[in-house]
């Protein structure tokens, strides 16, 4: 790519150059770089970049076709290349193509209709009673973006219900959550695309099984619930048909949170909360597919991460919230950036030769300044990283809020100037290098809208990125050799005397783990 080679000898050229020389060129440089959309601002003014820098990334854009892969991503065109089938989790949000966008439709409906039943009482357990808990039993995709959009939304939770997740095949998860709760008044949702899933399915049939040894085998067909798209198995769980939700091959999990997979959010916060969540996506959409790219702001944080990780050679991305509800926020990204974009072939298999997605990590502010900041301010590698901050709290600590905001401007600050040993009385070991990249996400307030916007701009950033490294950013091959593995040493643990040939750190670690557990 000739422009690869462009922005390569740009690099140099302003690689000698401090953040507070950009600082002191212009009195306008947030205004240069800083996007608007609704309620939410980026300012990624404080990377190391010039005028010049995002020209040239807007004409490696260009060079890749990133337009034509946005506008055949909302058509329904077989984006995901390697599994052959669209990527259309935009569809759940009202765009894609009509027939697509019919299928959705009902079956948020079908979800709306059974949410109400449930928090008016008209669905109740096999005892007659109201449902109060529920039970999310997943794991990845069907875990990590509810539990992530419950904690964002704690406001707007509904008194009635207390939703848990169950998502690790450790026992320590499920008989824990199973101790909170009663199983008159327990609803189990089971959420897996393919109803096989090891972890989930494991702790669906522990979960039946102790129903069961509570209620009887009859209280299933009120107690559970599956989203799946599998569902035949789903019926042979013991799941009646009307409360099978369906799943399409067509969403990956790490997108999925818009579908049915969203029903335990639907029901800790209403249907109409759920909407919002929703709209705030479709709104991000339709900035996403018909702004320019100088002014769309999941293409410039995209264009931006990819300067970081490619050009200035940085290895990570921390996901910082400055807000407590955000807690969850990090490993959602974690997964959603790492299971899409860490991959080392291109879309045709073959290897590539730049450095592609970033490890992402994260923690609230400012719990994160007392862990890993030290690492940010004076590590060998410089890390990039995203500080999301919410203008207008749902508290009245109006203290607490001024000091959590005024330390993550404060951060950001430290990070882009640093500090000099000219300015340093007790000697070098004092001295911060600044100049490390920061971008600054900033909410106004967060509801259900602005946090679906907020989701939405970070898939799209990651499609973007993917579209620049030449990857499909839409399978996860990688994640398949390990179920392959497990399935062999579960084999072999079972059957000692199994014919697999194991290498001598797997033969003694088990052979250990026998000898103890005997």
């Amino acid at each position: 790519m000739a422009l690869w080679s462009k922005l390569i000898e740009h690099h140099k050229k302003i690689s000698c150059l401090h953040s507070r020389d950009f600082l002191e060129e212009s009195g306008t440089r947030f205004h240069d770089f800083s996007l608007h959309f609704k309620d939410l601002i980026i300012d990624y003014s404080k990377n190391h970049i010039t005028k010049e820098t995002v020209k040239l990334l807007i004409k490696l854009a260009k060079e890749r076709d990133v337009e034509t892969y946005i506008e055949a991503m909302f058509a329904g065109e077989n984006i995901n290349t390697t599994e052959n089938r669209p990527a259309l989790h935009v569809a759940l949000r009202g765009s894609g193509p009509e027939a697509i966008k019919t299928e959705v439709k009902k079956a948020a409906i079908k979800v709306n209709s059974f949410t109400n039943k449930v928090l008016s009482g008209q669905w109740r357990g096999v005892h007659g009673e109201k449902i109060s808990e529920i039970v999310n039993i997943g794991i990845g995709g069907s875990h990590l973006g509810p539990e992530m959009a419950i904690g964002a939304l704690r406001p707007f939770h509904k008194s009635s219900i207390r939703v848990h997740f169950v998502s690790n095949i450790d026992g320590h998860d499920l008989s824990e959550t199973l101790s909170k709760v009663s199983p008159r008044k327990t609803l189990f949702i089971v959420a897996s695309k393919t109803f096989t899933t090891q972890e989930t399915m494991l702790n669906a049939e522990s979960a039946r099984l102790w129903l069961i040894a509570h209620l009887g085998e009859e209280a299933v067909s009120k107690h559970f619930v599956a989203i799946t798209a599998n569902s035949r198995d789903a019926e042979s769980f013991g799941i009646i048909p009307d409360l099978v939700f369906p799943m399409w091959d067509w969403v990956g999990g790490r997108f999925s949170i818009w579908s049915p997979i969203g029903l335990s959010v639907a029901l800790q916060i209403g249907v109409e909360n759920f909407k919002q969540l929703i709209m705030g996506g479709f709104e991000m959409d339709e900035h996403f597919r018909y702004t320019p790219l100088i002014k769309n702001l999941p293409v410039m944080l995209a264009l931006v991460g990819v300067w970081n990780r490619n050009f200035e050679n940085l290895p990570a991305l921390a996901i910082l919230p400055y807000d407590h509800r955000l807690l969850r926020f990090p490993a959602f990204i974690q997964q959603l950036d790492m299971e899409s974009n860490g991959k080392t072939t291109n879309k045709n298999g073959i290897h590539i030769d730049k450095v592609t997605g970033p490890i992402v990590f994260g923690e609230t502010g400012t719990n994160s300044q007392h862990s890993f900041f030290q690492a940010l301010h004076q590590g060998s590698n410089p890390i990039p990283s995203d500080f999301i901050l919410v203008a207008n709290p749902a508290h009245s600590l109006k203290t607490h809020h001024e000091v959590l905001l005024a330390n993550a401007v404060a951060q950001t600050r430290a990070l882009m100037l640093g500090r000099s040993e000219n300015n340093v009385n007790a000697g070098s070991f004092r001295t911060c290098t600044g100049s490390r990249p920061t971008n600054t996400i900033l909410i106004k307030t967060l509801d259900p809208k602005t946090l679906g916007s907020l989701i939405a701009l970070y898939e799209h950033k990651i499609f973007i990125q993917g579209l620049i490294w030449d990857i499909n950013s839409f399978d996860q091959w990688g994640v398949q050799l390990g179920k392959e593995m497990t399935k062999e040493i579960l084999s072999a643990i079972k059957y000692p005397k199994s014919s697999l040939k194991l290498d001598s750190s797997t033969i003694n670690l088990m052979q250990i783990i026998k000898d103890w557990q005997s």
